[in-house]
């Protein structure tokens, strides 16, 4: 995973991620196989420009809900989340400004 945007998939945009932007908390989901060094170089790299410093990752696994189609029953997809806090001097990423 050399590019930063293999390891960056998506924003999570959902009520609990609007709550956590005012305290410069922002969640993306990301490759499953990134550790947190590589997230914290990735997000760092896409938003260098903006002045943006990471503090802390946190990371957790989350299993694909089971969907049931009659009596066929499969499961969504499992992915990666990041949760990413950013220092207190650390600028706020501008994409997100416009969500609080």
């Amino acid at each position: 995973m050399n590019n930063a945007h293999d390891i960056i998939v998506r924003p999570v945009l959902t009520e609990k991620s609007y709550s956590g932007i005012e305290n410069k908390i922002y969640t993306f989901v990301v490759a499953k196989k990134a550790n947190k060094t590589q997230i914290k170089t990735a997000i760092e790299k896409i938003y260098e420009g903006h002045g943006v410093k990471v503090e802390s990752v946190n990371t957790v696994n989350v299993r694909g809900k089971i969907k049931r189609m009659g009596k066929t029953s499969g499961r969504t997809p499992s992915y990666k989340k990041a949760v990413i806090t950013l220092t207190p001097d650390s600028k706020t990423i501008t994409e997100f400004d416009s969500l609080n």
